[in-house]
């Protein structure tokens, strides 16, 4: 995975304060739908009617939800300061520390422990820096191909039913997709939209809202696409951590350096504060949902080409679809940015 200045990457990505970039029509076409570059564009259906497994596509770059930012924080904080990863490594090691003279003092050698430890740095945490950019970069990834697999339901009147069932992540052009039965979280069904077909073949979907919850879609992305892509040993962010970190030499380190405590004190200080370093990640998406219960919401119309492949009238394929509307995080709607989406009869 290319590695990539953390603090520009992501805080571009993730939308603190990006570039705008608004929607991209698609191709364009004298009824006004793209018309791709499909050297087959088919035949145009006479009806909608039939079961279609639609893929979405989110840039969610350019006006992702600020919150995000706490959660990237993390990554930043990691990496950002001159003497980085050691000085994250000490100031882990020294909130795990119980009060007293101990801790004490390497609070306040902490600019010298820090020092020492990163003459040392190949070997205590030889991949820390690189792996933990490796996930910040795959976040902006994960927002810049932010997308959701529907499920639409269309009868011979147009009238459709649309079940978000999961999410798709494209991460280094590897694409993902993730049921929300596997991780327990609920389906959201909307019974109110409709699909109308014209005779030049276009499709408009209705108006519709869809709302996701922000942490959890985080926290799948972070344990079940990304970390797996980095290290296919670690199932959350505190093992990769203790992977790349090695908890008994920054201990041997620190009481070589100080000559006060134990080597064992700071190995066990070390390990607890990676396992709270990652934790901290997870609670702040938790509380993503919390505080936000309604989290994100799309306010969605798409425009897209109905495709008629068998000659049966029915619509087989839906091709150069764009969505326009907004998003909105905890009731703060702003513009969507570029949304696309293509669909396949099922």
């Amino acid at each position: 995975m290319m590695t990539r200045n953390l603090s520009f990457t992501l805080l571009l990505a993730l939308g603190a304060a990006a570039t705008g970039c608004a929607a991209a029509p698609v191709g364009s076409g004298d009824d006004g739908v793209g018309s791709g570059s499909d050297p087959d564009p088919g035949a145009v259906p006479l009806t909608p009617q039939g079961q279609f497994s639609i893929t979405s596509d989110f840039d969610l770059a350019t006006n992702a939800p600020g919150t995000a930012g706490k959660v990237v924080n993390y990554f930043i904080s990691a990496t950002d300061d001159p003497e980085d990863p050691t000085k994250f490594l000490v100031d882990e090691l020294i909130k795990q520390l119980p009060e007293g003279t101990i801790k004490n003092t390497i609070t306040n050698s902490a600019p010298f422990v820090t020092g020492y430890l990163n003459d040392r740095l190949l070997e205590i945490a030889p991949n820390f820096v690189g792996k933990i950019i490796d996930v910040g970069d795959a976040f902006g990834q994960v927002t810049k191909h932010f997308g959701t697999v529907e499920v639409l339901d269309v009868d011979s009147s147009g009238h459709t039913v649309l079940t978000v069932k999961g999410l798709h992540f494209k991460i280094d052009n590897v694409d993902q997709d993730f049921a929300f039965a596997d991780f327990q979280i609920p389906e959201t069904k909307l019974d109110n939209v409709m699909i109308t077909l014209e005779q030049s073949g276009k499709i408009t979907i209705s108006d519709h809202k869809v709302g996701l919850k922000y942490g959890q879609i985080l926290r799948i992305a972070l344990d079940q696409a990304i970390i797996p892509l980095i290290d296919p040993s670690a199932r959350n962010l505190g093992e990769l951590l203790h992977n790349v970190v090695n908890c008994q030499a920054v201990g041997a380190k620190v009481f070589e350096a100080l000559k006060i405590g134990s080597a064992s004190t700071f190995e066990s200080a070390c390990n607890t504060g990676l396992t709270a370093a990652g934790g901290a990640v997870y609670l702040l998406m938790d509380t993503v949902d919390t505080t936000a219960p309604s989290a994100l919401e799309f306010g969605l119309t798409g425009t897209a080409r109905g495709v008629d492949r068998d000659d049966d009238g029915r619509m087989d394929e839906i091709t150069a679809g764009t969505w326009e509307g907004t998003l909105g995080y905890a009731g703060m709607p702003g513009p969507l940015g570029t949304a696309t989406f293509f669909g396949k009869k099922m």
